[in-house]
């Protein structure tokens, strides 16, 4: 099933001017993590290249060699000329960590971001839920939701659960609430990338994502921010349980 990129887009606030002294290799995480994470998914164009440049803070010069990396990864493909323009090709294959000392360097900083999880996506459950959403983007939460669950015991599955979760947060109409869960989120692909997929694990998450989702779309604040609270403690469980 077909995602709807053409209806209501993820917002670009999942990105953050980037470090002046480090721009260059700064682009090139943020771009890739904003694929890996379906914020532009496969056969989807980045934006123009002043809006991409302003948003990250960089110099044209230095997005184009940005976009150029990815070029070389095979990420991206660009075309140019009239009705032109970069498309992501692939999204970068997860490397699976090697073990526990693969996170050591970062353990602190990553645990700490899923207590920060723990509040924040609640958090966007419930402002979502709140909201007076668009006929567009309840579509887009039901189909993400959907697509999610169609993926589960796929590699396409961790991209598709958190284009869900950014969704949600896109939902919200608040770029600091987008930025956000786009952080954690680019964590938490980092933890799981270091321990097996579980299919009892997946199943759980699918009926909570469908749960959340009916629940934001009902209106129901106090379901979504409850379901999703459970949804993350599951999961910081789960992680602290494998990885110590």
């Amino acid at each position: 099933m077909s995602a709807l990129p053409d209806i209501h887009p993820l917002p670009p606030a999942a990105f953050r001017a980037v470090r002046t002294h480090h721009a260059f290799e700064g682009c090139v995480e943020q771009l890739a993590i904003a694929i890996r994470l379906g914020v532009y998914s496969k056969g989807m164009a980045l934006p123009p290249e002043r809006d991409l440049a302003e948003q990250l803070g960089v110099s044209r010069a230095t997005l184009r060699e940005a976009i150029a990396a990815l070029r070389s990864a095979g990420l991206v493909e660009t075309t140019r000329g009239r009705g032109g323009g970069t498309v992501v090709k692939r999204v970068p294959a997860a490397k699976r960590a090697r073990g526990k000392a693969s996170i050591l360097v970062r353990n602190a900083e990553l645990l700490d971001s899923l207590v920060f999880r723990g509040i924040v996506e609640p958090g966007a459950a419930a402002l979502a839920a709140d909201r007076d959403l668009e006929p567009e983007l309840r579509a887009q939460l039901k189909s993400y939701a959907v697509e999610a669950a169609a993926a589960a015991g796929t590699p396409a599955y961790r991209q598709r659960d958190s284009r869900l979760h950014l969704a949600i947060a896109a939902a919200t109409g608040s770029e600091l609430m987008m930025s956000a869960v786009t952080r954690v989120q680019a964590d938490l692909d980092e933890l799981l990338q270091a321990i097996p997929v579980l299919p009892v694990n997946i199943g759980h998450s699918t009926t909570q994502h469908n749960a959340i989702v009916d629940a934001i779309l009902a209106g129901s604040s106090r379901k979504a921010s409850r379901v999703m609270v459970q949804h993350c403690d599951d999961t910081a469980a789960l992680l602290r349980g494998l990885l110590g």
